[in-house]
Parts: C-alpha cells; sequence; structure tokens
C-alpha cells in the first residue's frame, strides 16, 4: 500500500541521493500564463532526472540476497542511470536493457556508472519484455521503472517537498510515461490535500495512460512515436493503475511541435536544459483554463544529447519565426541580388543562405529563383520583410527553411 508512512520513509532514504531541487518562480511563464508558475527542476538532480528517488528507495527494500543476485532492469535513459548510479552506491552489479533508439548520451552516462547496457529493440515496451527474459535466464532481480509501488513511493517523495515549500499549491503538473511518477505524485499530493489538482501529460502520440483511463482498464497503444523518448510507452503499469486512475484529475495531451517551442523557453528564459520529456508540463501550460493560479510544473529530466539540442533549437526557431526561408522570382541579371539585399537590410533582416536557382525556368532572362534564409526578431517581424519585397513588385513566397 501506498501510505503516508510509506512516502515519509521514502523521503528520508531518498535525501542521501538527490540534490536540492528549490522550486523556481517563473516570471516569464507567470506573464505568459496569467498563473503564478513554479518549476520543480528535477532536470538539476546528480543523475540528470528523478529517477534515481524511486530506483535507490526501491534497492534499499530489497534484501541483500536479492540485490546480491545482480539487478536488471529496461529503461529509455533516466531510469538505466538512476538504477546504475544506486547499484554503484550499493556496490551491486546492475544490467540495463535499453532501446536502440535511446540517445547516446544517455547510453554512455548508464555505462559511466558501471552497469552493463544492452541496446535491444525499437521502443521501451520491447527493451522490456527482453528485460525480463535476461532475468529469467540469468536469475537477475527485476526494478521495474515505473509498475512498482516502491518505485512510484520514491517518485512521490517530490510532492513532498513541493508542499513543503508551497503547502498552498493549486496545481502540480506531472510528466507521463508509463506512470509511476503521476502515481507516486498524485497519490501522495492527494494525502497531503485532497484539493489539490494533479494534472498528467502525456505526448499525443503516446497517450497510452489517458486511453486507459478512458477505456477503463490497461490498453496497448499500437505505437508511441514521439521526440519525447523519455516517455516513448505503449502500456502503462497495470500495478499502479488504480492509484493513477482514482488520484489523476485530468490528462493533458501534447502534439511534439509544442515541446519545441518549450525548450526554447526554458534556455532563453531560465538557462536551462530540459529534455522533451521533461516540458511536457511546461507546454501543457498554454492548454489550462485557469487564471492566478499557484502551479507547479515538475521538469522531469534534463539528459538531451547535443545532436537533439541543436536540432530542437534550430526547429524552436522556425516555430518562433526567428529563422524563415522566402522564395523571390527575378531576372538573371545585374543587380538584381543587391535589389533584393537592399528591401531586407532595410527592414533590418539578417541574410543567413542564399540559394540561387537558374534552372527554376526555361527561360533564364525571365525567372530565376532565389532562396533567402533569414533571421528575424519574430513573427511580426518576419511580415515586415515579407511585406517589403511585396511592395517592390516581388511575390514573395515563405517556404520551410532547409537548415
Amino acid at each position: 500500500m501506498m501510505t503516508l508512512e510509506k512516502f515519509e520513509e521514502a523521503s528520508e532514504v531518498v535525501q542521501k541521493v538527490t540534490l536540492n531541487t528549490s522550486l523556481i518562480f517563473s516570471d516569464y511563464l507567470t506573464e505568459q500564463t496569467g498563473n503564478k508558475i513554479y518549476l520543480k527542476p528535477e532536470n538539476m538532480q546528480f543523475t540528470g532526472a528523478y529517477k534515481v528517488r524511486g530506483a535507490y528507495y526501491k534497492i534499499s527494500t530489497l534484501s541483500e540476497e536479492d540485490r546480491k543476485k545482480g539487478l536488471i532492469t529496461a529503461s529509455a535513459g533516466n531510469h538505466a542511470q538512476g538504477v546504475a548510479y544506486a547499484a554503484k552506491l550499493y556496490g551491486v552489479q546492475a544490467t540495463i536493457v535499453m532501446p536502440t533508439t535511446t540517445p547516446l548520451m544517455k547510453v554512455n552516462r548508464t555505462k559511466n556508472y558501471g552497469a552493463n547496457v544492452v541496446l535491444y529493440g525499437n521502443v521501451y515496451d520491447e527493451a522490456c519484455e527482453y528485460a525480463y527474459k535476461l532475468a529469467e535466464e540469468q536469475g537477475l532481480t527485476f526494478i521495474h521503472p515505473f509498475d512498482d509501488l516502491d518505485v512510484a513511493t520514491g517518485q512521490g517523495t517530490i510532492a513532498m517537498e513541493i508542499f513543503k515549500e508551497l503547502p498552498t499549491v493549486d496545481y502540480i503538473l506531472v510528466p507521463v510515461g508509463g506512470g509511476g511518477l503521476a502515481t507516486g505524485v498524485s497519490t501522495l499530493a492527494k494525502l497531503l490535500n485532497p484539493n489539490v489538482t494533479v494534472i498528467g501529460v502525456e505526448p499525443a502520440n503516446a497517450s497510452c495512460l489517458k486511453e486507459s483511463i478512458k477505456q477503463g482498464k490497461v490498453v496497448t497503444l499500437p505505437s508511441a512515436s514521439t521526440i519525447a523518448d523519455g516517455t516513448a510507452v505503449k502500456t502503462p503499469g497495470s500495478i499502479i493503475f488504480p492509484y493513477v486512475s482514482q488520484n489523476l484529475d485530468d490528462i493533458i495531451e501534447v502534439e511534439d511541435e509544442e515541446l519545441i517551442v518549450a525548450f526554447l523557453d526554458m534556455v532563453e528564459n531560465h538557462k536551462m536544459v530540459v529534455e522533451n520529456s521533461g516540458l511536457l508540463t511546461v507546454a501543457a501550460l498554454k492548454h489550462l483554463d485557469c487564471k492566478g493560479k499557484k502551479i507547479v510544473s515538475i521538469l522531469s529530466g534534463g539528459n538531451m544529447d547535443i545532436i537533439t539540442m541543436s536540432s530542437t533549437l534550430q526547429h524552436g526557431l522556425i516555430e518562433r519565426g526567428r529563422i524563415f526561408t522566402v522564395s523571390v522570382l527575378l531576372p538573371d541579371k545585374p543587380g538584381e541580388l543587391v535589389k533584393v539585399a537592399n528591401i531586407i537590410a532595410g527592414q533590418q533582416g539578417n541574410v543567413v543562405k542564399l540559394e540561387h536557382n537558374q534552372f527554376v525556368s526555361i527561360n533564364r532572362s525571365a525567372a530565376v529563383e532565389l532562396r533567402i534564409t533569414l533571421e528575424a526578431f519574430g513573427h511580426e517581424h518576419k511580415e515586415q520583410i515579407v511585406n517589403a519585397l511585396e511592395r517592390e513588385g516581388y511575390k514573395p513566397k515563405v517556404v520551410r527553411p532547409n537548415i
């Protein structure tokens, strides 16, 4: 059972491995939403995510015999690092099965904690099935990333810290993958204050918990395709399902495109790197129909590799109108390119790249295509530049940048 006494015990245990992640008041998000927004930065934990809480508490409840058998788990990255780190502290061996799509940084960091990493399957569910197989064959002790009441209790210690800092919190937003974090946080939150509203946030293309609650039973999605790799789960936990379905007040679905914009918000306004799964609660703020409430967004992790980070930043700039490409047709004769450049300069646009295509028309002298990739201050500035080109007789067409 997930009791208040268990959560209190877990809170004491996890203090041995967690860093202080005090709430951060966000002036920017407060202004954007009309609510008082606080961030719970679990991305700042030593392992880069909240998962160390559940992993360490679970291992603390095991017998010495079960620990010595060796531990095994399946994870898309954050639970992997939590188990690997906790196992290292206990002096036991851990084997981690990770999907082949797991970012390289998460794989390498898991190995650095001394764990044996096995890459298998395209999504978490396939990796988990293989981990169970290895556990049975090799007699290892399985540590489930979310479908375990002790693990969920460890994760729920986040709620204890939130209430200690902000006893009058109105809403808590929590990311949802398999449901362990949401189970722990929502169950403890309701024990501490039955009137608090706890909302789970899932990727729109991996909303296994919302579909399961809708049908009143655990269901498996046909796929889980999302850039929020840490929450790309097709089947929620069956053991925790009764708790999370009872204690969550609602579930919000977020599109991948919204996560890209949220990443830019965190980098620019809070100087923090938060992985896509951790950004679910930030993106969900715009979906809430309330004003003047005290809302805590849990940032569950920050383990993002550089390539993904670079791609996300570029796409975020495009979504914000900060980078765009405009195509114009002009005669192929001296001076035309200078005219276009002067128009853009007059509007304070900054040229990033030019592509000159002479073969767009059979008659080159009549028309060649010029594609200009530009930096702008945002959508309004972008429109000013486009309108200026129109006034000078060009017929600009905004196209997707190729960057």
